[in-house]
C-alpha cells in the first residue's frame, strides 16, 4: 500500500490546527491541565427518529422550476405539519434550487431550505439552518423508488459509522402558491447539514480539496472507499471535494464522509451513467476508486461489514423499508450479496479491493 508524502491540505490543517490551539491556550493557561468536562447531554433533534413525516411545501413552483442558473433566489415559501391537537403548523422558510446535473435535467428541481431560528423555534424545525431536500426527479413511481432506495443506503451508512449524514424521510405535499392546489405528493429525504454532523462529532468542516491517500484517518479512509463499492458508486472525489466531505478534528484528525448516491449501482436509476474514462460501463459493475490505505483497515471495515450484515440487511424489512418496491427490495440484497462474496474471498478482496486501490488521485465527475 502507497501512503502519500505531506500534501497541501496537510500543511493547511496543521496549521489551522496550530492557530486554534494556540487561541485556547491564550485564553485558558490551565487548559492543558484542566480535566475535560462532560458534554452536558444534546437535546432531541429533527434527525432522532426515522419515523416518516407528512410534510406539506408551498411555494411558486413554476418559479422554482425556472431557476436553472448558477446563481439563484431564495424563494418564500411555507412548510406546514399537523401538531399535537392536529391543528396545522405552519413555519415560514425560504426555499432555493441547488445542484447541477439534476436541475438541468429533472422536472422538479433539488432544494435547499432556509429556516430563521425564530421562525423554526418550538417546531420540529427547531435547530435546522439549511438542509438539502431530495426531491423526486420525475413524477412517477419509479422515479419516488430512486429516492427510497438512497434513503436506504444513507441508513446503512449510519449503520456502520456515525461519521455521516443522518436522514429523515418525509411524505411531502407540493403546492403551488399561484394556484393553490396540490400538484404532487412524493416522499423525499432531508439530510443532515455538514456543519451539524461537525458539531454533533466536535469536529470542523474543511473546505480545503487536494487530500492524499495520507492525508485522513486510516479506518475512515478504508470505509469510504468500501461503501463506494459495497453500492457501486463510482461518483465521487475525496481528492475533489465531490460527493465527500471532511470534518477536522481537534487532535487533527481528517475524517471523510461520502453523499449523494442516487448514481449507485445499488440505486441502479435510469438516468445514471459511469464516466466513459473508467474500466466499466455499467453502473451496477463495481469499481473501487477508493484510497490506498494499510491492509489493516481494510481488515477491520471487512470485519465491520460483516458484524453490521443482519442489520443492514434487516433495514429492508422494517417500517421504512417496507416502503420500497418487495422486487427492488429483493434485487437491491442480491447486490449485497456479491459484495460479501468479494470481501469473505480473500483472493477476490486482494484483487477488486487492495489492488484496486488509488495510490494518487485521478479524475473525478463534475459536481452534479
Amino acid at each position: 500500500m502507497v501512503i502519500s508524502a505531506r500534501s497541501p491540505l496537510r500543511s493547511f490543517l496543521g496549521s489551522f490546527v496550530a492557530v486554534i490551539i494556540a487561541g485556547e491556550m491564550l485564553s485558558n493557561p490551565v487548559l492543558a491541565q484542566a480535566p475535560e468536562p462532560k458534554p452536558p447531554a444534546p437535546p432531541p433533534t429533527f434527525f432522532d427518529t426515522e419515523a416518516p413525516l407528512t410534510l406539506a411545501l408551498t411555494a411558486n413552483l413554476k418559479e422554482l422550476r425556472g431557476d436553472k442558473k448558477e446563481e439563484v433566489p431564495w424563494r418564500p415559501a411555507t412548510i406546514a405539519y399537523a401538531g399535537a391537537d392536529a391543528a396545522p403548523v405552519k413555519v415560514p422558510l425560504r426555499v432555493r434550487t441547488r445542484g447541477i446535473w439534476r436541475l438541468k435535467t429533472c422536472e422538479f428541481p433539488p432544494l435547499r431550505l432556509n429556516f430563521t431560528s425564530e421562525a423554526a423555534k418550538g417546531t420540529l424545525f427547531q435547530g435546522l439552518d439549511k438542509p438539502k431536500l431530495v426531491s423526486y426527479c420525475r413524477n412517477n413511481d419509479r422515479f419516488e423508488q430512486y429516492v427510497l432506495q438512497e434513503l436506504q443506503l444513507y441508513r446503512i451508512y449510519q449503520l456502520l459509522t456515525p461519521v455521516s449524514h443522518k436522514v429523515r424521510l418525509v411524505r411531502l405535499a407540493y403546492t403551488d402558491s399561484a394556484k393553490g392546489k396540490i400538484e404532487t405528493t412524493r416522499y423525499a429525504i432531508l439530510l443532515e447539514e455538514p456543519k451539524a454532523i461537525a458539531a454533533r462529532l466536535g469536529g470542523t468542516v474543511l473546505e480545503q480539496k487536494g487530500a492524499l491517500p495520507g492525508d485522513l484517518d486510516e479506518f475512515h479512509d478504508a470505509l469510504v472507499g468500501v461503501f463506494q463499492y459495497f453500492i457501486g458508486n463510482t461518483d465521487f472525489s475525496t481528492h475533489g471535494l465531490h460527493n465527500v466531505e471532511l470534518l477536522a478534528q481537534p487532535d487533527g484528525v481528517i475524517l471523510p464522509l461520502a453523499y449523494d448516491f442516487d448514481f449507485s449501482g445499488a440505486v441502479n436509476a435510469s438516468y445514471a451513467t459511469v464516466d466513459p474514462r473508467l474500466s466499466v460501463t455499467r453502473v451496477r459493475d463495481r469499481l473501487f476508486r477508493g484510497f490506498c490505505t494499510p491492509s489493516a483497515a481494510f481488515t477491520r471495515v471487512f470485519a465491520l461489514f460483516n458484524e453490521k450484515k443482519p442489520q443492514i440487511y434487516a433495514l429492508y424489512n422494517d417500517q421504512v423499508g417496507s416502503l420500497m418496491d418487495r422486487g427492488v427490495a429483493k434485487e437491491t440484497l442480491k447486490y449485497f450479496d456479491d459484495f460479501y462474496r468479494t470481501i469473505n474471498d480473500p483472493r477476490l478482496a486482494r484483487r477488486n479491493i487492495l489492488e484496486a486501490c488509488v495510490s494518487h488521485p485521478g479524475f473525478s465527475r463534475a459536481p452534479g
